[in-house]
């Protein structure tokens, strides 16, 4: 397993949020592990299903092939998570995120993930267009 950047939320080309719900936590009184990947999914997706970004082929979708996660520390209801996000690598049919949650400005958690465009009738990657690729440029960690 490689070692995921620790990085300061300001590093990122990409910053969003979501509002933690009383429904997020567990018994412990902190929010649940589980509901951090719906934290990054918000990163992702403002990205790659934006309408005005125009990211996938037409009859297309995003599956996730790879996800890896570091819980740093714990997340505390009621508040709110910044959530940053880039990307790093830029693939025939694929887009490698990094991205990272705080909350109060502390770094509690990391990610990497590779989505990949799949075709949704055959089930089959396909290659995402150079449009595509140029739109996704502009998310590209500066590293």
């Amino acid at each position: 397993m490689k070692s995921i950047p620790k990085l300061n939320l300001n590093e990122f080309p990409y910053i969003t949020h979501d509002k933690l719900r009383y429904g997020d936590t567990d018994k412990q009184g902190h929010v649940n592990n589980a509901v951090f990947t719906t934290f990054y999914e918000t990163g992702r997706v403002e990205i790659v299903y934006e309408p005005k970004h125009h990211i996938l082929n037409q009859n297309c979708s995003f599956v996730i092939a790879h996800i890896e996660m570091n819980f740093i520390a714990e997340i505390h209801w009621p508040g709110k998570l910044e959530i940053g996000t880039g990307i790093t690598k830029i693939g025939n049919s694929s887009v490698t995120f990094l991205q990272s949650l705080y909350q109060d400005g502390k770094l509690v958690s990391t990610s990497e993930s590779v989505l990949v465009q799949v075709n949704n009738d055959t089930k089959k990657s396909e290659a995402l267009s150079q449009d595509s690729k140029n739109r996704l440029e502009k998310y590209m960690m500066n590293r």
